[in-house]
């Protein structure tokens, strides 16, 4: 999930202010650093290494395939107040220690949020439906262990909309890709991160419109 900085940036401060009982890790390696800090003495130290090593196995190749100039230098903090799953900000990740405990097969968590990081959209004037469609197809592209997580993008239904976001815009995206235009994502990519969307790029990248390709996609979905 993408979150605006001065949200993640309290929900940090707030973090601070508890004990820091989790040791602080700062692993180098291929030219990026990873420090990883947090509050719950109890976090599994094999969760721990997994989240690490899925940084490792996924950030150096989104870096590659969409943003060269992403950030060199991330942390990641796992923290025992945040009740959602994660958050990004900037070149931070938040964890939820209670999610990811519960949750310790759903690993690809990080390769969703350091999407986020590489995006580096800032205040851009695209939607937020595009931005987490993006992060869910670089999931699902990228991706170390979806299966596992029993995590994949949905079967179509008519209920969809190219808006629902996540998975539901992440499987539209994937289906241009395929279908329609190869490079669609990059593209799309590029002008959140220029702040040049508008509109009318669905149709100056594929030659339709927004409209229209939910309309053919609706009426043949396979991918």
């Amino acid at each position: 999930m993408k979150t605006p900085a001065f949200i993640l940036t309290l929900l940090f401060a707030i973090a601070a202010m508890c004990s820091y009982a989790q040791k602080i890790d700062t692993i180098k390696k291929d030219g990026y650093t990873l420090t990883v800090s947090g509050n719950d003495a109890s976090f599994d130290n094999g969760l721990r290494q997994k989240l690490i090593n899925t940084f490792f196995a996924v950030y150096p190749k989104i870096a590659k395939e969409y943003n060269k100039n992403t950030s060199r230098n991330v942390s990641f903090f796992i923290d025992t107040a945040y009740k959602g799953v994660a958050a990004t900000s900037d070149d931070r990740v938040l964890f939820s220690a209670a999610y990811m405990t519960k949750h310790p097969g759903d690993i690809d968590v990080v390769t969703h949020e350091v999407m986020h990081i590489a995006q580096a959209y800032g205040q851009t004037n695209g939607p937020w439906w595009i931005t987490e469609g993006i992060a869910d197809y670089v999931r699902n592209q990228f991706g170390v262990a979806n299966p596992a997580a029993n995590w994949k993008l949905p079967d179509y239904s008519a209920k969809q909309n190219y808006d629902n976001s996540y998975r539901v815009t992440a499987r539209f995206f994937t289906w241009i890709e395929k279908k329609v235009k190869k490079g669609f994502v990059k593209k799309m990519d590029s002008l959140m991160r220029d702040h040049k969307y508008t509109d009318n790029a669905w149709k100056d990248i594929t030659g339709k419109t927004v409209t229209e390709l939910w309309a053919e996609y609706s009426a043949n979905p396979v991918i």
